[in-house]
């Protein structure tokens, strides 16, 4: 497979970049002059009309020991989702219903996401897929909130087929009606783990490449419960995507997928804002439709993240960063070009501990960071006055302790 894909280069990535705003990469074989002035126009002349969505979801999975850092204790992940959610649409000096999890360094990436979102007058929409906390804000449901989270996929029976079934049709309907281009967030803890899961179940070998929230990834973990989930499961060489999600899936990836899809048959762009999370939805929704719809189906979807997570070495001795390979990855399997962006947010001049945390491997990633900075940079915002509005808003949060 991808026999029609071009190399990239990092002479080709340096090249590009000069096409985006300060320290910003694009990095993946859609990445060109043309495709990078589209994307840039896209995302600057409707960024008063476009959608954000905010995607909260729950897996079991977030439980077991080691297997994320959104939360230092398996009872904190359980709320992590609804703090991070209500420190995007509230802001850090408003009282919230849920308060931030403790964790093991930084500060949560929903207060990045405020910041470039406050900046540029984005507001975002929340939806909600298997959570273990009710939302006390106004949230759109993906379905029923008495299905919880889905169980752990080493269970290889993480949903009923069913739930997974009803997940990706009612973001199909959704994604249709939007009617705007698309920018789409998560918030999923233990959800890195579930993503390996399925690029792994579509026969990608990832293990090396998938990050995590925990300062080191715990690639060993992960590679052990994908496999227990995987073999549990009992899927196969070539199984139904559907089938792959409800044995080792959470539920934000169903109602993902579907989004993504309804959204491109409806033709409208569509940002991906994260990691390997939206690898998976993006592999997945590629390994459901026609082939022969694969490259139009690309050409206007792109993932943004983070320059902490698009600059990490999983592995010390890879000679590439992860994630840029994990696109590649995910280009040579369906035969088409990928476009990924890096937002040039950086940290090393902060005064605050938890910001320059995240140049020390903490966090990096989450609630649409990247893509939120990538907007907010595409549309004049300098990375200078990002880090002092992000050490202002870590101020007024810690005023609220």
């Amino acid at each position: 497979m991808g026999s029609g894909l071009t190399n990239f280069n990092s002479i080709d990535e340096r090249r590009f970049s000069r096409l985006l705003p300060e320290k910003c990469r694009g990095f993946g074989s859609g990445a060109s002059t043309l495709t990078l002035n589209r994307w840039r126009d896209t995302w600057s002349t409707s960024i008063g009309d476009i959608t954000s969505l905010l995607v909260l979801g729950g897996s079991k999975t977030a439980e077991i020991e080691g297997v994320s850092a959104a939360g230092s204790t398996k009872e904190s992940r359980r709320y992590t989702a609804v703090a991070d959610a209500e420190l995007l649409l509230k802001g850090p000096s408003i009282r919230r219903r849920w308060p931030l999890p403790k964790l093991p360094g930084g500060v949560s990436p929903a207060l990045i996401s405020y910041v470039a979102s406050r900046l540029i007058g984005v507001k975002s929409l929340v939806a909600a897929a298997g959570l273990f906390q009710p939302p006390s804000f106004p949230c759109l449901m993906a379905e029923s909130p008495s299905l919880g989270p889905s169980e752990c996929l080493t269970t290889g029976k993480a949903m009923d087929r069913n739930r997974v079934e009803r997940l990706w049709e009612n973001g199909v309907a959704m994604g249709k009606n939007f009617g705007k281009p698309l920018l789409l967030a998560e918030c999923v803890p233990g959800g890195t783990t579930t993503a390996l899961a399925a690029l792994t179940g579509l026969g990608l070998q990832v293990g090396d490449l998938i990050s995590s929230s925990n300062q080191t990834p715990p690639t060993l973990l992960k590679k052990n419960l994908v496999a227990k989930g995987l073999k549990a499961g009992r899927l196969g060489d070539d199984p139904n995507p559907k089938d792959l999600l409800a044995a080792i899936g959470d539920p934000f990836q169903p109602f993902a997928v579907g989004l993504l899809i309804g959204a491109r048959q409806a033709k409208q762009p569509v940002l991906l804002g994260g990691g390997s999370q939206m690898a998976a939805v993006l592999a997945i929704a590629l390994s459901f439709i026609d082939s022969s719809w694969r490259e139009d189906f690309v050409k206007d979807v792109s993932i943004g993240t983070t320059a902490w997570l698009a600059d990490e070495l999983i592995v010390p001795s890879a000679n590439q960063a992860a994630f840029p390979n994990l696109l590649r990855k995910i280009e040579y399997r369906f035969d088409v070009p990928l476009l990924g962006l890096s937002a040039g947010l950086h940290f090393l001049e902060s005064s605050k501990q938890v910001l320059r945390d995240y140049e020390l491997g903490f966090i990096k990633e989450g609630v649409g960071a990247g893509a939120f900075t990538l907007l907010a940079q595409n549309n004049g915002i300098s990375c200078k006055r990002l880090l002092e509005e992000c050490e202002l808003a870590v101020d007024q949060l810690m005023k609220g302790f």
